[in-house]
């Protein structure tokens, strides 16, 4: 009788792997998130402090220049060494972020920008300069990561976000404005004025400490860099990319006006007649309206696929508004104000939103951010001093503001190619 042999057994391929190669990778270590809630308090709070620490000066300038006998393109440096910063800290920002944590940069930046505060009202001259750089460079903290941190925490709700901390963040601007007189009157000068915005920085990083601690707990920190893997292209050069120059630009163009706009508005009115109180409340309001172009505009960008003709939009406002303030510039202040100040805040928020729209993950939004704040802020820069040069050489401010209608053109030609439906 032939010998039987057991059936030879069935082997299921796909029930254990063969090869160290069908093991499939370990899921990615899940960071401690703080409560939306938590989270969006600090966004708010951050955002108050973004812009405050600069519009406060403003107001200031005649009282600071006067103090230290400075002159008018000497005095703008106070408001050019910040901007100056806040491009060189756009550099490093990413790069922080990845080593310690998004949450802990925001934290540190806060507490930089409370001692940069302080510092800059020590009594040597070299401290006010000292402090504006160390200002300039926690808010280029604070910057850089706010795009990438909407577009982690927030995915679905990008557009609504940036609306929320670019509104905040020209609220914040605009109570340091409108109270940078009142202040100074109740704290016995210039110095206790701005001082006083330190508190609202520190508040701002305590909300943000236990986020920085809990965040911390997690292996991976921040908002991770992508890692490279098997058939999966390389991170894109935004160097290398026209859409990304044209954000970057767009970004640093709306800055330079914004800037100048901080350093030297109230004087322009003063220069013309106005008083120093009205030149202030002029100034405040003009601040003030910009949240309506910072609220409505990044929505209306959030919910069209081309962004094209809101970018036509706002920069036509702003340049009917620097050819009133050309003309006339104290009897139709108000309306300047307005006009300027609706588009000055729709051109930061569609800036900031474009950063989102225009990258596909919280990664690329970060770098964008990176690249467009710094770029763009150095860029900024140039605006204060230039203005200030220009207005010392040729005695007052016809050419000066004529100079921001070249720059309402720039806008225009870089909203028509940043605006368009592309991805990084």
């Amino acid at each position: 009788m032939p010998e039987t042999r057991p059936p030879a057994p069935v082997i299921d391929t796909t029930a254990a792997p063969k090869t160290p190669a069908s093991v499939p990778a370990p899921a990615a270590p899940r960071v401690a998130r703080a409560h939306p809630a938590l989270v969006m308090l600090g966004i708010v709070l951050a955002s108050l402090n973004m812009r405050a620490a600069l519009a406060g000066v403003s107001p200031l300038m005649g009282e600071i220049g006067g103090y230290f006998h400075l002159a008018a393109a000497t005095s703008s440096l106070v408001t050019t060494i910040p901007l100056i910063f806040m491009g060189l800290g756009s550099i490093v920002a990413p790069r922080l972020a990845r080593r310690w944590g998004t949450e802990a940069v925001l934290c540190g930046a806060l507490v930089l920008l409370a001692g940069g505060i302080l510092l800059r009202v020590a009594p040597p001259l070299v401290a006010l300069f000292v402090g504006c750089a160390l200002v300039g460079t926690a808010i280029a903290l604070l910057n850089v990561l706010m795009p990438g941190l909407v577009k982690r925490d927030f995915p679905d709700r990008a557009a609504s976000m940036t609306a929320l901390y670019s509104t905040t963040l020209i609220l914040g601007a605009t109570g340091a404005a409108a109270s940078s007189v009142p202040l100074e009157n109740a704290l016995g000068g210039w110095r206790g004025s701005l001082a006083s915005w330190a508190l609202l920085a520190a508040v701002a990083a305590i909300v943000w400490l236990p986020q920085a601690l809990l965040a911390r707990r997690g292996a991976t920190p921040g908002v991770p860099a992508p890692t490279a893997r098997r058939g999966t292209a390389a991170p894109v050069a935004l160097t290398r990319s026209p859409l990304a120059w044209q954000v970057t630009l767009m970004m640093g163009t709306q800055s330079l006006i914004a800037y100048v706009c901080i350093a030297w508005m109230p004087t322009v009115f003063t220069d013309h007649g106005m008083s120093r109180s009205e030149a202030g409340m002029v100034y405040a309001f003009y601040t003030l309206v910009q949240m309506a172009g910072s609220f409505f505009v990044p929505l209306i960008a959030g919910r069209t696929r081309d962004q094209r003709p809101l970018a036509v939009a706002v920069v036509a406002l702003m340049a009917a508004g620097v050819t009133g303030l050309l003309i006339a510039p104290v009897a139709g202040a108000w309306v300047w104000a307005t006009l300027m100040g609706v588009a000055q805040g729709g051109l930061l928020g569609l800036a900031l939103t474009l950063m989102v729209l225009r990258t596909r993950d919280a990664h690329t939004a970060s770098r964008l951010s990176g690249m467009a704040q710094t770029w763009g802020y150095l860029l900024a820069s140039v605006g204060p001093f230039a203005i200030g040069a220009v207005h010392q050489a040729t005695g007052d401010w016809t050419l000066p503001v004529a100079l921001l209608l070249v720059a309402c053109a720039a806008l225009l030609f870089l909203g028509l190619g940043a605006g368009r439906d592309r991805k990084i």
